[in-house]
């Protein structure tokens, strides 16, 4: 994934949340996605670790 993609994010409890990337930082870990949201347009951090599938939060977003 990379800026301006529509995505989906896991959050506690609820739906999916559909978001906009704003940035891409790499680490050892996974990888950081900075997503848009409605509630925070500024942004928030979310982390999809490399070798955790729980740990994947951020989806590409496919239309039904």
């Amino acid at each position: 994934m990379k800026v301006n993609d529509r995505v989906t994010v896991k959050t506690d409890g609820g739906p999916r949340r559909l978001g906009t990337v704003l940035a891409v930082e790499p680490f050892n870990e996974g990888v950081m996605y900075l997503v848009a949201l409605e509630d925070y347009p500024l942004g928030i951090w979310f982390l999809n670790e490399g070798d955790h599938p729980d740990g994947v939060f951020v989806e590409p977003y496919t239309e039904s």
